[in-house]
């Protein structure tokens, strides 16, 4: 995996601020890769930044991750969804736009 990728995800993910959330989707728009990359990304990478702030397009959190992904979340008062997934994408979703600033100041000397 190209370095400067994994900086741009996790760089991304850092900027996503308290109590929102942002999908793989979002992120690899951003960063120009797939959502599935930024998922490895994280899986393999990501121990240091705040992960549960990465969602499914549904706002779903990971399976395998929901407890955790939920604790965080209770501390950052991001409510699940009723059916026990994940929460209301539409209403806990970062600025994209404002996103996409502050990643492009962040990530300006990074090569590639």
């Amino acid at each position: 995996m190209d370095d400067v990728l994994v900086e741009r995800v996790l760089s991304a993910v850092e900027l996503v601020p308290r109590g929102r959330v942002i999908s793989y989707g979002d992120i690899a728009a951003l960063v120009g890769t797939g959502p599935r990359q930024v998922g490895w990304v994280l899986r393999e990478y990501g121990s240091g930044v705040t992960w549960w702030r990465v969602v499914n397009a549904s706002g779903d959190a990971p399976q395998h991750k929901r407890s955790e992904v939920f604790e965080h979340w209770a501390t950052e008062s991001i409510t699940v969804k009723p059916n026990g997934l994940g929460c209301r994408i539409k209403e806990y979703r970062v600025d994209l736009e404002e996103l996409a600033r502050a990643h492009a100041a962040a990530t300006a000397d990074l090569e590639g």
